[in-house]
């Protein structure tokens, strides 16, 4: 059966296992989210599970909105997760050693150059060379006369929804509704994350 959370990303961290092992880790506060609304294909022609996390001022939610809850984020998620309407999920539907993949919006880095974007290896830097150690190089082919459509160049980078799979949960503090998970996750700080897992 599929797990699901939301929580906000908190910090890193590293966490030593029983064989004195080191892991990077992130510590994210999740939970508890509340079922709002359950969907169905005859109705609304897909199947999903609505729910609500966080907390807003009546006054910042809007009045159609409010009779589901004062939530900060509404989200859904797709799959078998067998809940009602009401319900309520904390971190206590994870469990050590759990298997998960995690969503989130990366940090946004504005514009950047080719060798930041996409990992360019940039000029020598060596003999005559003189201020081009990153400049792109050559962007255009002789015969079309022109630049292709998807051409890799400087431009806006980060602010995208990134999935980083097979991570696994390390500690889960029920008291403080903390997960703490292995690596890295997308996103700075307070940044909402997605937490699921499938067990078979």
């Amino acid at each position: 059966m599929t797990k699901f959370i939301l929580g906000k990303k908190q910090k890193m961290t590293q966490i030593w296992n029983d064989d004195g092992r080191v892991f990077p880790a992130t510590v994210v506060s999740a939970g508890p989210i509340e079922v709002t609304q359950i969907k169905d294909a005859e109705k609304d022609g897909y199947n999903a599970t609505q729910v609500g996390y966080g907390t807003r001022r009546e006054k910042n939610v809007h009045r159609a909105q409010r009779p589901k809850g004062l939530f900060e984020f509404i989200r859904e998620v797709r799959g078998d997760l067998d809940w009602k309407l009401g319900d309520k999920i904390d971190v206590s539907s994870f469990e050590v050693g759990d298997i998960i993949e995690v969503s989130a919006i990366s940090k946004g880095k504005g514009f950047q150059g080719g060798v930041k974007r996409h990992g360019f290896k940039g000029g020598r830097r060596s003999h005559g060379n003189k201020h081009h150690e990153r400049a792109p190089g050559s962007i255009g082919a002789t015969g079309p006369q022109r630049v292709f459509k998807g051409k890799k160049m400087a431009g806006r980078m980060g602010a995208d929804r990134v999935t980083v799979k097979n991570l696994k949960v390390l500690q889960v503090n029920k008291d403080e509704n903390l997960l703490v998970i292995s690596g890295a996750i997308p996103g700075h700080r307070g940044t909402l994350v997605e937490i699921r897992s499938k067990n078979a």
